[in-house]
């Protein structure tokens, strides 16, 4: 890089050689037209738009030219959308969000009769749930490594986990243990996702039942749900599925061990105190009431000898789900708390699977733990104390390998390939950059606001990539256009590559408060282009039954209703006259034949919320009742053609 001192006119000559740099590479335009531009045009702009060589230098590294893909997808949390957010790097172009937890009009989520049940599956206590509150994406992961298969993500709100296959994007499943009442440290995976982990976050009692705050300490419980996870058939078993039942602290977020910590996983909890509220009743509030203690527990919990618990059959049954009794994972060796700096939110195992890393919010150190001195405890039964549930307690200054001063507000961490960690500080609004080998600060880099979450490439596998960290800033403020008091969220891009760490780009997250995220080689990912053979179903994975063909569309009246066989093809539905009586229970068996990679169809019934989207070989089928008469034009949703908008016909309901 060119010297500070030096005028910015006068190094306009290196940029322009960047730019031309940029242009012969990516093989688009005419490699001499950035030339004879000369220093004089390049330097122009960047005088007229306030431009420096830091942002010109940004720009060049996140430019991602028509045509040219990007080298990793973020995964995203999409907040209260419910949904999850893709994004390409370097460019942060966002490129989907995938439909998960609350119907999505575009991709026709929550439309069908499949997706619909899809949805179903996550209804809590009987009740639809309409909105979520998506935390935390979790790749699927294989020897500690992301395998690029599967992604699955929680909803705080209603305690439920969803599987995303990503061979097509789209949401499988959604389940719920109705066992717990909301979770935050969801979801998990272990090493070779035998499991998903769905941690509680607010105790409460187990089931749903009733039991008055008073007796918080004696009724309320936290849970930690396995989800076995049937990789050949891609979704959940729950059958194969179990909760191990713990005290009422608070817990927060997971990471499962991995190489030589594989087995155990590791929760954060805050709420040693055992605080409920009632800030009109005489107690402290929440937030008071639980920060008195210097101290929390870090759960360490051997997962393989519950599983051998479980199925020697030391369980016992809450709504139809087995759970390993508190007592049983106290007793038997499944569950060991290690104390651990106030507040903590973060608990993130290193790739060398020894190193634990915890961040305590209103501590100013990162705490690093040595899975070899916890395990070596454990075996040699080594505790100082236990808790009132007892719940063996392990000595916090032989379990920890030391404590990095970072500064105010430490949450969460990722890693690189060279031996780095890096930290968002809330309360600083940085990210530190610290050596995990000598537990030093090496530099910050500032975010602009209040960074909660963070992300590096492949940063929490065994075999990080560095490159690349996103910050997840709660707070906008002057960042973008003022739009009003609700702002967008904040992901800032950095360059982990350079000395200093540089900010590369700011992108606006408008569509919920996003928590977490991973990122993934996007070589790993292969999605399908097409549904192929026709006629097949998604969430089934297979041909549907009901497909329609070209030539053998038809309309049938049966006892249970009236079916309609449909084709779509660029640029008309087959049939596309409609005609049922007031009353009927209509079938609609609708599929797009098309197999052009890209030739998206949509299928709308005006007045009926029914939008479909159905990409190429996709069959869907919707169910109504034609229970107002009257004329409903049908059209396509989905601008496919230059004949889209006669893409059109009628359902005709006769009084």
């Amino acid at each position: 890089m060119m010297p500070r001192s030096r005028p910015l006119l006068a190094r306009a000559g290196w940029l322009v050689a960047g730019l031309a740099a940029a242009a012969c590479s990516s093989g688009s335009g005419n490699p001499g037209a950035a030339q004879t531009a000369g220093g004089g045009a390049v330097a122009d702009l960047m005088k007229a738009r306030g431009l420096s060589e830091a942002d010109v230098t940004a720009a060049l590294k996140t430019y991602t030219p028509t045509g040219r893909h990007d080298e990793y997808l973020l995964f995203g949390s999409g907040g209260h959308s419910g949904q999850v957010v893709v994004i390409g790097l370097p460019s942060m172009r966002i490129l989907k969000y995938i439909g998960v937890f609350t119907p999505e009009p575009w991709q026709g989520w929550g439309f069908d009769d499949a997706s619909k049940a899809v949805l179903a599956g996550g209804n809590r206590h009987g009740k639809e749930q309409t909105w979520a509150d998506t935390h935390h994406p979790a790749l699927s992961e294989t020897k500690g490594d992301y395998d690029g298969q599967y992604l699955f993500i929680g909803d705080k709100a209603g305690a439920r986990v969803a599987v995303i296959d990503l061979k097509d994007f789209t949401t499988k499943q959604i389940i719920s243990s109705h066992v717990i009442e909301s979770d935050h440290g969801a979801a998990f995976v272990t090493p070779n996702t035998e499991y998903i982990v769905e941690g509680s976050q607010y105790p409460a009692p187990l089931g749903g039942e009733y039991a008055d705050v008073s007796q918080f300490k004696e009724k309320y419980r936290g849970g930690a749900v396995f989800w076995k996870f049937d990789r050949d058939k891609g979704r959940i078993d729950p059958a194969k599925s179990f909760v191990i039942e713990l005290p009422p602290y608070v817990q927060d977020l997971s990471d499962a061990g991995k190489l030589g910590s594989e087995g155990f996983v590791f929760m954060n909890s805050i709420n040693t105190e055992l605080a409920y509220g009632g800030n009109m009743e005489g107690n402290p509030p929440m937030e008071s009431g639980m920060s008195q203690n210097d101290m929390d527990y870090l759960h360490v919990i051997d997962w393989k000898k519950a599983e051998e618990l479980v199925a020697a059959g030391k369980t016992k049954e809450v709504k139809g789900f087995k759970v390993l009794p508190l007592e049983v994972a106290a007793a038997e060796g499944v569950l060991h708390f290690v104390p651990e700096p106030k507040s903590p939110h973060g608990v993130d195992v290193a790739p060398n699977g020894d190193d634990i890393v915890v961040g305590g919010k209103l501590d100013t150190h990162a705490t690093v733990y040595s899975f070899k001195k916890i395990k070596a405890l454990i075996d040699a039964k080594k505790y100082t104390s236990k808790d009132p549930y007892g719940v063996p307690v392990l000595s916090f200054e032989e379990t920890i390998r030391g404590q990095a001063e970072l500064g105010l507000g430490p949450l969460h961490t990722v890693y690189d390939d060279k031996g780095f960690a890096y930290t968002s500080l809330f309360l600083e609004t940085v990210v530190a950059k610290w050596s995990l080998a000598d537990l030093k600060v090496v530099e910050k880099i500032s975010s602009s606001y209040n960074v909660g979450h963070l992300t590096a490439a492949e940063g929490d596998t065994v075999s990080p990539d560095g490159r690349y960290l996103v910050a997840m800033n709660k707070w906008a403020l002057d960042r973008f256009n003022p739009v009003g008091p609700l702002l967008p969220q904040n992901f800032q891009l950095v360059d982990l590559t350079t000395q200093p760490m540089q900010l590369l780009y700011d992108l606006p997250i408008p569509l919920g408060e996003p928590h977490y995220a991973q990122i993934i080689k996007a070589d790993k990912l292969k999605p399908h282009d097409i549904y192929s053979p026709i006629g097949y179903d998604p969430i089934a994975d297979a041909k549907s039954p009901d497909a329609a063909e070209g030539g053998k569309e038809r309309v049938e009246r049966r006892p249970d209703g009236v079916h309609v066989y449909m084709t779509l093809i660029r640029s008309h539905f087959t049939p596309d006259i409609i005609r049922v009586k007031q009353g009927d229970k209509v079938f609609m068996h609708v599929t797009n034949i098309e197999q052009a990679h890209d030739a998206t169809h949509g299928f709308a019934i005006d007045s009926y919320n029914i939008n479909l989207s159905l990409e190429p070989g996709e069959h869907n089928d919707v169910t109504f009742v034609a229970d107002r008469p009257g004329v409903f034009p049908l059209y396509c949703t989905e601008f496919c053609s230059a004949l889209h908008l006669e893409m059109a016909g009628y359902l005709l309901v006769e009084p």
